[in-house]
């Protein structure tokens, strides 16, 4: 694949009217000027996301539910080669298009980059530095997910019937295939749930979640846990 490839940019968003001008404001200042990339944005949820999102240069999917399910109907109408799954509160790195098609080029074909959050908090920075190590309970879906098409496609996509995991869950699916990539580069991603739930306390959740998961607990156990942790 040469520097020609479309990279398509899925963004799921479930009632983000708070950010997602912001965010589109910011990604589209990164990527004027460049034909190759389109903009998705899979919005689910009751609140003005899609109205805010449709007067941006962007497709605006409308979908259930589920961010799994937004994802999948988003890449249903991506006519890239390459995939990128990003959060609506992630902002990526200026060099993003650049670093995601250079490792494209290199053989790569799905990865993320590394993750720092908006906050300076110390606690929050060694958080966001454990992201370049290659630990499934290092990944999360805020660090962004590129893959391409074909991959995508083989591996099943993501799993619907997820309720919470569908991000670890599609990583593994992609190890059994090929290897998976952390890019140098750095996006940063909101701190507003810790802040809204501890610092300390999230962290021990989402722990939980990861061992909840490892262990075989349903879809219903480990979704029930988080509505009931997170405020």
């Amino acid at each position: 694949m040469g520097t020609g490839t479309r990279l398509s940019i899925i963004i799921p968003a479930w009632n983000e009217a708070a950010t997602i001008a912001w965010t589109l404001e910011a990604l589209l200042g990164l990527t004027d000027g460049k034909s190759d990339i389109e903009i998705i944005i899979s919005i689910s949820g009751n609140d003005t996301t899609a109205e805010i999102a449709q007067s941006f240069p962007v497709t605006v999917c409308l979908s259930e539910k589920g961010r799994a399910i937004q994802m999948n109907a988003g890449a249903q109408l991506a006519s890239g080669e390459v995939l990128w799954f990003l959060h609506a509160d992630t902002t990526p790195p200026a060099t993003f298009r650049d670093d995601i098609l250079a490792a494209i080029d290199r053989g790569c074909e799905a990865g993320c980059f590394r993750m720092t959050f908006d906050d300076p908090d110390w606690l929050m920075q060694i958080y966001g530095w454990f992201t370049q190590f290659p630990l499934t309970i290092c990944r999360g879906g805020d660090q962004s997910l590129f893959i391409t098409r074909e991959l995508f496609d083989r591996i099943g996509r993501f799993d619907e019937t997820m309720q919470i995991m569908e991000d670890i869950d599609i990583i593994e699916r992609i190890q059994r295939h090929t290897a998976f990539y952390i890019l140098d580069s750095t996006v940063v991603t909101s701190a507003r749930k810790y802040h809204d739930n501890g610092l300390i306390r999230l962290q021990a959740i989402f722990g939980t979640i990861h061992l909840m998961y490892t262990l075989g607990f349903s879809q219903e156990e480990i979704q029930k846990f988080y509505r009931d942790s997170i405020r």
